[in-house]
């Protein structure tokens, strides 16, 4: 993570964007999956959703990250939010957040379009299989839906994003990362949001809603 972030702060965007420069970095940093990071973006939103979840099967852990993109601000704030509460995560990863909310929420369901076993086998959170733009689950059916580092990732980000607040009784709390807009990058996002105005176009005017600067872009939405 340490060495990503230098990347991502300390070199020149004329570098980042060069192919040659970052070719032989992703080779390093992620091996045999190095074409697939390269060429992500540009194939990404011609891909049918299976072809979409097959590279992140494919890529699965070769990914240059922690056990979480979370900070601790964040994490803290989502606890916050969930205390005592009936919580859906979307785009659960690894299970890291999962299982700490787990710990203060009254009942955890979580789910992300790969998941590994050592995921499913976390104690006291429900595990499913569904993609954030067509979750399975009935209108309202949860007290706060949580999505953190996620909805960079998707193909279609109004549809996400309106999956979310239809399944989300009270609040919808969303974390996304004030990334810059590279080229070539060692995550496979396709959507940026480095100013607070890059996100609140998405999300739009929404009264009773929160925008916090906690090093990633924290936000809370009021479904009532």
């Amino acid at each position: 993570m340490r060495v990503r972030n230098v990347l991502d702060n300390w070199v020149p965007a004329g570098l980042r964007d060069n192919r040659l420069f970052m070719t032989p970095l992703l080779r390093l940093a992620v091996g045999e999956h190095a074409r697939d990071f390269m060429t992500f973006k540009a194939k990404a939103f011609d891909m049918t959703p299976d072809e979409f979840a097959d590279v992140y099967r494919r890529v699965a852990g070769s990914e240059v990250q922690g056990e979480t993109d979370l900070n601790a601000a964040c994490t803290e704030a989502i606890l916050r939010e969930v205390t005592g509460r009936r919580v859906l995560e979307v785009g659960c990863g690894r299970g890291w957040l999962a299982a700490r909310m787990a710990g203060v929420a009254s009942e955890v369901t979580a789910s992300d379009i790969v998941m590994g076993e050592a995921t499913r086998q976390i104690e006291g959170v429900t595990f499913e299989v569904a993609s954030v733009e067509a979750l399975p689950y009935d209108d309202d059916e949860f007290d706060v839906v949580v999505c953190t580092h996620t909805l960079e990732h998707v193909q279609d980000l109004p549809r996400a994003l309106a999956e979310l607040r239809r399944v989300a009784r009270d609040a919808l709390v969303v974390v996304v990362p004030r990334e810059r807009p590279y080229r070539y990058s060692f995550n496979l996002h396709l959507h940026f949001f480095p100013y607070p105005w890059s996100w609140q176009a998405v999300a739009g005017v929404v009264a009773g809603a929160r925008l916090e600067d906690l090093d990633d872009w924290f936000y809370v939405e009021p479904q009532r």
